[in-house]
């Protein structure tokens, strides 16, 4: 997600250091910089930790510029307001803070890979950077900011210019490997020691176990989601998982909604903010299908209660109250406190309110039972009734990509020959299925792209009773790994292919009217779209293929 800013913690922030002035213009300003102690300092060291094992080890999709050109923009605004309302030069901690989150979280899906220096848009990033600082100086509350000005600007952000310009993080970083051991151990760690020392372990503790249960009982249903780390959609235990323990979760929970500055003062009204934020996500993920929707729902969750946070402070005890303890509001709340006292009317309110969130909830995850039947219905009925016996004698040479077997070591040998097989079979299908006019058979073998078009032709060959098909006879694959960009949609293989295409073409009676054969260069994608049989999902030029 984002790294908060914290800058008005419970403890040592920044103060003038005594003799730190700057003369401009035959004026003395006086310079104020962060003590060690300040909490935005030991954040900042967990974010800069991030950022390098994300270049270095982790291969984020993010270049150092883009990092700095947010980071920096957010700097200086934070320079500029806070000299014009108090005539100081102050180390702007938070706003860079506010600038590394979006760095950390935004992508840019055109970025170059491997690219540490690339210069590619960065204004994006000095945008939403500013965006978030005009959030931060402009929707007050109580003489701070209303909303976590790094959470709000990304999601707007996100919403605004859609999956095809920006993207959020992944939720899966990489496999379990020293580099991500010690991305965890900075993130679970870091935050541990930040939100124990601001007293906000208790808001962290109820969100993520209420994420928990919610998402538990979301992923029960069969509920997926598809994701471009992986081959098939991601459902039921899976999708529990990779959520509740994602390192960018952890960075959601430990360094985004435990904001100091945008969270209620008292200890029951954190638990609860906590609480209201878990739900409202879990609600919001719920009619969520790709990677990209629900990782807006999580942090659109937390815009959300931010926006209630007035009425959450009307509900809760006074910080530092008698009444202000988590127990006594619990058993108040289950036994319903003494008729007509203060604690009581409280309680009822909440009552009211968390009464009010179950039926909206009810009503969340009844429209998002789209969700949960990612995967489709078997085909093997479909596929049994049309020939599409293919002669292994016929294999051409088949190779595998290093960072296909990087990936997924089983895609090797007689696993990458099974995916071939897959292939030859779904073009003899495809030719079948427009042949024989029968188009459950592509719903069976194509996805995407791939079934948009043949269904096209399909209802071509249906309107001029002319039908067009091409048959392969492929001489050499060479397997490659294809991460999509602007959808943090589904992971899939390009089979390079080359070797020979006979187009027939055929009248209305069915009777061969002519063939013609050719070289042909290609990519085949293919993706496990729907959890089950490898399809076909588009077809590309060949780079460099003579």
């Amino acid at each position: 997600m984002s790294i908060s800013e914290t800058d008005a913690p419970a403890v040592a922030t920044t103060a003038p250091a005594a003799g730190h002035a700057l003369r401009i213009g035959g004026q003395s300003y006086p310079v104020v910089l962060p003590k060690l102690r300040d909490p935005r300092l030991h954040v900042a060291a967990v974010a800069i930790t991030i950022h390098v094992l994300g270049q270095v080890g982790l291969h984020f999709q993010v270049s150092v510029p883009q990092i700095l050109s947010a980071a920096l923009t957010a700097a200086l605004i934070g320079l500029v307001v806070e000299f014009r309302t108090s005539r100081r030069i102050v180390w702007p901690a938070s706003a860079m803070l506010t600038g590394s989150g979006v760095g950390l979280i935004l992508r840019v899906p055109t970025t170059p890979l491997g690219d540490h220096w690339t210069m590619h848009k960065w204004y994006v990033f000095a945008g939403v950077a500013a965006f978030c600082m005009l959030v931060k100086h402009t929707i007050r509350y109580r003489g701070g900011p209303l909303f976590n000005p790094s959470n709000v600007g990304l999601v707007v952000a996100f919403l605004v210019l859609g999956s095809t310009r920006v993207e959020p993080l992944d939720f899966w970083w990489a496999p379990v490997n020293g580099w991500l051991i010690l991305a965890y151990v900075a993130i679970v760690g870091g935050g541990l020691l930040i939100t124990r020392r601001l007293r906000l372990l208790a808001l962290a503790a109820t969100f993520w176990v209420g994420l928990a249960v919610g998402l538990g009982l979301l992923a029960s249903t069969g509920h997926c989601m598809t994701a471009r780390w992986a081959f098939t959609p991601v459902c039921g235990f899976d999708y529990w998982w990779v959520i509740v323990t994602s390192p960018e979760m952890m960075i959601f929970l430990f360094f985004m909604i435990t904001d100091p500055k945008t969270v209620p003062k008292g200890r029951v009204g954190r638990v609860l903010f906590g609480l209201m934020v878990a739900v409202t996500c879990v609600l919001l993920m719920a009619p969520q299908t790709t990677e990209f929707g629900t990782k807006i729902a999580l942090l659109g969750g937390l815009v959300l209660v931010c926006a209630t946070r007035p009425l959450i402070d009307r509900l809760v005890p006074a910080p530092g109250s008698d009444e202000d303890r988590v127990g006594r509001f619990a058993l108040a709340a289950i036994t319903g406190g003494k008729p007509g006292t203060r604690l009581a009317r409280r309680v009822a309110r909440v009552a009211a309110a968390a009464a009010a969130l179950t039926l909206v909830g009810v009503g969340v995850v009844a429209a998002g039972a789209s969700a949960r039947e990612v995967v489709g219905a078997d085909t093997d009925e479909v596929l049994g009734r049309v020939p599409h016996e293919i002669d292994p004698s016929t294999f051409p040479e088949i190779t595998v990509d290093q960072g296909v077997l990087d990936w997924n070591h089983e895609i090797s040998g007689a696993g990458a020959q099974q995916i071939v097989l897959t292939l030859a079979e779904n073009l003899e299908l495809e030719t079948q299925a427009l042949l024989r006019d029968d188009e459950s058979v592509l719903h069976a073998v194509d996805h995407g792209d791939r079934l948009d078009d043949m269904l096209g032709r399909l209802h071509d060959a249906r309107t001029t009773g002319t039908t067009v098909v091409e048959r392969y006879v492929i001489d050499d694959v060479h397997v490659t790994l294809l991460v999509p960009f602007g959808r943090q949609d589904g992971l899939s293989l390009g089979l390079e292919s080359t070797g020979t295409k006979t187009t027939e073409t055929y009248d209305a009676d069915g009777d061969l009217q002519s063939s013609e054969s050719s070289p042909f260069a290609t990519t085949f994608v293919l993706r496990r779209a729907t959890g089950g049989r490898w399809l076909n999902v588009a077809e590309l030029p060949l780079v460099d293929a003579g």
